[in-house]
């Protein structure tokens, strides 16, 4: 009964879908479309002025910000620290795939935005409000609207990353002033400085719960249950800790404040 219903649906599916072709296809061929047809065109002409090729040039420079954007959020901002000490706490668990990853992105974004707010109302104030109301241009509003960046990635950078690659980039030391730092260099040891930072809070998290491995297989050998895995009985106790000392509120408060 079940497949002659849907044999049925199938069938009138098809004759509705056949109509619907038929009937365009004669408004098309009487040339009076009952519903207006879209036309695309993408060509390539001779420019009539200086100004169309400039505007031309900002699209495709706008493309290109678009198509970054992404690295610029993984790279620049909070979110590197937040996702590596996110994906440290699930394995020092040993919860596999809880919580998943598209639940573990989604906390550090919003992270990532609750921290990097200040940063944006600078730039919104500072560079992009000006911009709209013509009181700056356009090479101006971008390196000001760098500066709130520069300044947030200078206060987390530490000396010896940044020692390092202006070394390997045979930049002059001594440099006292932020401005001074080349962003093409203040990038990469920002980032080698958040892993570092990272790296760090992830051994601490790990500390606790492989006590409790060490405590659950030296328990399970000592009453010769050997061939029981100890990641199965540690897992229950590590939840319970993690809930005793109220984990995600302690963690994400850590997180949080060691950007300040």
């Amino acid at each position: 009964m079940t497949d002659n219903r849907y044999n049925i649906k199938k069938t009138f599916l098809v004759i509705l879908g056949t109509l619907i072709f038929l009937i365009i296809s004669t408004e098309i061929s009487h040339g009076q479309p009952s519903f207006p047809i879209p036309s695309v065109e993408i060509g390539v002409g001779e420019a009539q002025s200086p100004d169309e090729v400039a505007s031309s040039i900002q699209i495709l420079f706008l493309i290109t910000i678009l198509s970054i954007a992404p690295a610029i959020l993984i790279t620049m901002t909070s979110f590197t620290r937040i996702i590596i000490v996110l994906s440290f706490l699930r394995n020092a668990i040993a919860t596999q795939q809880t919580p998943p990853n598209q639940i573990l992105v989604g906390l550090a974004l919003f992270l990532t935005l609750f921290i990097m707010t200040p940063v944006v109302n600078d730039i919104n104030e500072q560079a992009v409000q000006p911009f709209l109301n013509e009181e700056i241009g356009q090479d101006e509003a971008l390196e000001t609207a760098l500066e709130p960046l520069r300044d947030f990635m200078y206060r987390q950078t530490r000396e010896s990353e940044l020692a390092l690659f202006m070394d390997i980039g045979d930049v002059a030391m001594g440099i006292e002033n932020i401005s001074e730092v080349p962003t093409t260099i203040l990038i990469p040891a920002f980032i080698i400085s958040e892993l570092k930072t990272a790296f760090i809070m992830g051994f601490i998290l790990f500390v606790p719960f492989v006590v409790i491995d060490m405590v659950v297989a030296s328990t399970l050998m000592s009453m010769g249950m050997m061939m029981l895995p100890p990641v199965m009985i540690s897992l229950p106790f590590k939840l319970l800790l993690f809930i005793m000392v109220d984990g995600w509120n302690l963690l994400i408060g850590q997180v949080v404040n060691s950007f300040n």
